[in-house]
């Protein structure tokens, strides 16, 4: 594994998480109670917007996209959650049990993430980071069509598969926006 992509991800991770954590302060666990749908579409809302500021090149909210690609972080993380815990009835989680499954699914898809990057050959470092916001946008439409089919796929990966995708396009676009503008 490539040191610098290591370190990298390592460092936007941490960023995802301690918002992540902090959200867990001020809301709890209130997310539990969230179907895959409607997390997908949570997702959908914040990779619209992305997609909706970088065509028209200006905004009108005065919040820029990387908060935006660490929702979508969290909420594919959330997802990811729900497929192995269930949807709740309530906030059924302390803070710190969440936050342990966070960092397990989160580090599980930036395994995945390793392995797939050794085999690609760091491509993503030549990629601009409109691509991977449609590439974002289009694995969400590929996960409310397995949504749509009840789960069910032929040949196609499933919902777990499709987020940890989800997480780490827009881990490399963190990567892109914040350290690399930095080592500018």
């Amino acid at each position: 594994m490539n040191k610098k992509t290591a370190n990298q991800f390592e460092e936007v991770i941490a960023y995802c998480r301690s918002v992540f954590e902090d959200k867990q302060k001020d809301y709890g666990t209130a997310w539990r109670i969230l179907r895959l749908p409607s997390l997908t579409d949570q997702i959908y809302i914040k990779a619209n917007r992305i997609r909706s500021i970088q065509v028209k090149d200006t905004q009108l909210v005065d919040e820029g996209i990387i908060p935006e690609f660490v929702g979508i972080v969290n909420y594919s993380v959330m997802a990811l959650i729900q497929l192995e815990m269930g949807i709740a009835e309530s906030a059924d989680m302390i803070a710190e049990d969440a936050n342990k499954l966070y960092l397990k699914k989160l580090l599980e898809s930036r395994d995945l993430m390793f392995n797939k990057n050794h085999d690609y050959d760091e491509a993503w470092r030549n990629m601009r980071v409109s691509s991977f916001t449609d590439i974002v946008l289009m694995k969400l439409l590929r996960i409310k069509s397995i949504e749509d089919n009840k789960g069910q796929t032929i040949v196609s990966e499933g919902l777990d598969a499709n987020y940890q995708d989800i997480i780490n396009y827009s881990l490399f676009a963190l990567i892109k926006l914040i350290i690399e503008k930095e080592d500018e």
